[in-house]
């Protein structure tokens, strides 16, 4: 789902928004976030999951081209960690149909 198909969705169904007054709801939800977790803050949404930042060490890489080593730096990402809900309502259902070998 691309965030365009997402501010459809929302204007769907929720009548009384516009199509640019949802296109706003969803990039204020995106900017407070993406602040939060600028600030290092982890955003828990009960049934979705969970966003934090990780803190990646330097390392000595490799260049693929030349195989000359190189230094990459320090850095943080961001990382999901869906919950319970959403792990099963994506997991496949396993029912007694499947064939065993």
């Amino acid at each position: 789902m691309t965030r365009s198909e997402l501010v459809e969705r929302l204007a769907l169904r929720m009548s009384q928004l516009t199509l640019r007054d949802a296109e706003q709801a969803v990039k204020t939800m995106f900017d407070a976030m993406a602040g939060a977790l600028a600030k290092g803050h982890r955003i828990e949404i009960r049934g979705f999951g969970s966003f934090s930042v990780n803190h990646r060490k330097p390392r000595v890489g490799r260049n693929p081209r030349s195989g000359e080593s190189v230094l990459v730096p320090e850095k943080r990402v961001a990382h999901f960690k869906p919950g319970k809900i959403l792990r099963a309502a994506v997991e496949p259902v396993i029912d007694e149909k499947v064939p065993q070998s």
